[in-house]
């Protein structure tokens, strides 16, 4: 025969610290999501990062390929993800298509992290 079950005392009571600050928003967290989303491939980071390492900022899509292991269509959809995310924008010229990071996009990215670290975000 079982033990009769004894009901669950609370001993404590659940404290939480006050807030500092407000969390994320649904609104936020589903939007913030699918740019951490767009930058979770690591060659959609690299394109990111050789786009970033160019003066301003700026690439042509032929310069941003090099050293990929992948084909250019693979290439130009990573890219269209990225500027889909709002982390790109782009530029035909002629027979080219530029690509430019977006600042704005990357510092809000930057703040969220540093927010959530508990680190202080200068502007």
């Amino acid at each position: 025969m079982s033990k009769p079950r004894l009901p669950l005392t609370v001993t404590g009571v659940c404290d939480p610290g006050p807030l500092v600050r407000q969390p994320l928003t649904a609104a936020d967290a589903e939007d913030l999501a699918g740019v951490f989303k767009a930058l979770s491939d690591p060659v959609r980071l690299r394109l990111l990062s050789a786009i970033a390492a160019r003066a301003g900022q700026e690439a042509c899509v032929c310069d941003v390929s090099d050293g990929l292991e992948v084909s250019q269509p693979t290439i130009s959809h990573h890219l269209k993800v990225l500027r889909e995310a709002g982390v790109l924008t782009s530029e035909r010229r002629a027979s080219w298509v530029y690509y430019r990071v977006v600042p704005a996009a990357l510092r809000r990215l930057s703040d969220v992290l540093a927010a959530e670290a508990g680190l202080g975000v200068t502007a």
